[in-house]
């Protein structure tokens, strides 16, 4: 496994702990502490995507002008320190502010790696790499409550505090390995020879996506904002994210209504969930890989848990433990299909400009979505939270149908372009067309993987 993988995956696996940091103090005594409500504490969890929003295309812009390595690092640097500070927060205030600069600098981790693996990797390797990281958040889920259910023992000193200390000075240490180690491009990775940089480049090439440019180009730019496969993907990451803006923020809440209120029980509970994350976002992206144009099917199958997972979440009494852990356990399988949802931008769209575009505009969905999902879970309706059990079926239904339609729409493209290329005695050989920056509109020799 190369060294550049395994700095992706701890990466992943250290900003998913960080960004639930929260979560897992709000099972301690952090409500208590600083006085925040459960409606301020919902406003704590959007504003976190309100910032991820707002730097997302800053973010992203420094990376890709300037050594990427450098700068995804010293952000890390950054928002580990901002979890240290966020430990000396007395009120709801501090906590937004030090909330709101965290998703700022999280901002840059997932649409960067996501280029850094379409960079690195062809076509079909990709779905099955961003799949490994993102198996790390599932790691984290599970670490993380095995050593905050540890912490929760500690006496003397607030638990909540003790998780941001020790997220943070984790964090600032893992953005200093970072530095010394992540390469910024293939060029200046310092463990391939100029021969196997050259392999790397001209395999990379073979997915027909164009080259890097840094000339910004407008007739990409519209070309994308008029793409049906652009905006599907962006209603489909909008729903995924409603669901996931809600889960990631209540489902500790909603367990600890299962246990009674323990918080060390809670902690406790939610353990099993990161393996059950780990299972789904490994096996979706494998299976993606592993058969041909099937990702947009493992998107739509990989929903249907949740549907399940959220009907029981709504339906079951709290006194039934083993159900209601169960519905919080399988309804993460959402998260597989977001992972091949974002990569798609990467595989499926031509032309530098037009797909940071397409990814910019994915990831606006991302934000926007876990700002709304937050707000579906009602403080009134607690421990049940109807409401945002009702949402999170309605958006996974929607997500069904967004996806059988993408795949209908690549599928007729494809064969389109085939009857038009043996009428034009196109050649699909690898020709010097992957070396100019075209969009797949422009690429009669580009196909679509669905």
């Amino acid at each position: 496994m190369r060294l550049d993988f395994v700095l992706l995956c701890g990466t992943y696996f250290l900003q998913y702990i960080d960004k639930q940091a929260l979560s897992y103090a709000a099972v301690f005594d952090l409500f208590t502490d600083t006085g925040t409500t459960s409606g301020q504490y919902s406003w704590l969890a959007s504003i976190f995507y309100f910032a991820y929003l707002f730097a997302e295309w800053p973010s992203s812009y420094l990376a890709q002008h300037f050594p990427t390595a450098r700068i995804v690092s010293g952000f890390v640097v950054t928002w580990g320190s901002i979890l240290l500070i966020t430990a000396a927060c007395s009120n709801f205030t501090g906590l937004a502010i030090c909330r709101f600069l965290l998703g700022a600098f999280e901002s840059v981790i997932t649409p960067c790696f996501m280029m850094i693996v379409s960079m690195w990797y062809v076509k079909a390797e990709q779905p099955v790499r961003a799949g490994a990281f993102y198996c790390f958040n599932g790691v984290g889920s599970m670490m993380g409550g095995i050593l905050f259910y540890a912490v929760g023992y500690a006496k003397g000193f607030p638990v909540w505090k003790i998780i941001f200390l020790l997220c943070g000075g984790v964090t600032v240490i893992w953005g200093l390995v970072l530095m010394r180690y992540l390469p910024n491009n293939i060029m200046q990775a310092k463990r391939f020879s100029p021969e196997q940089k050259a392999l790397l480049i001209a395999r990379s090439q073979t997915n027909r996506t164009g080259v890097y440019n840094r000339k910004i180009k407008w007739s990409q730019i519209v070309e994308a904002l008029t793409d049906a496969q652009v905006w599907i993907l962006f209603f489909f990451t909008l729903f995924n994210e409603t669901i996931n803006g809600g889960v990631a923020n209540f489902g500790k809440l909603i367990v600890k209504g299962v246990a009674g209120g323990d918080p060390l029980l809670t902690t406790a509970y939610g353990i099993p969930q990161g393996a059950f994350q780990i299972f789904w976002v490994f096996t979706g992206p494998f299976l993606a890989s592993k058969f041909k144009n099937s990702r947009t099917l493992i998107m739509a199958i990989y929903i249907v848990p949740t549907v399940i997972g959220a009907i029981l979440m709504w339906k079951l009494p709290r006194s039934n433990t083993a159900g209601c852990l169960l519905a919080y356990y399988i309804i993460g399988a959402y998260v597989a299909s977001l992972v091949l949802a974002l990569q798609l931008p990467a595989t499926n769209v031509g032309g530098y400009t037009k797909r940071v575009t397409a990814t910019a505009f994915v990831f606006l969905a991302y934000c926007i979505g876990n700002i709304i999902g937050p707000h579906a879970f009602l403080p009134e309706e607690a421990p049940i939270y109807q409401t945002g059990c009702k949402v999170i079926l309605s958006c996974a239904a929607a997500q069904i149908a967004l996806t059988l339609g993408l795949r209908a729409l690549l599928i007729w493209r494809n064969k389109k372009r085939d009857r038009e290329a043996a009428a034009a005695g196109v050649d699909m050989g690898i020709e010097a067309d992957v070396y100019e920056d075209l969009t797949d509109f422009q690429n009669p020799r580009f196909r679509y993987a669905y």
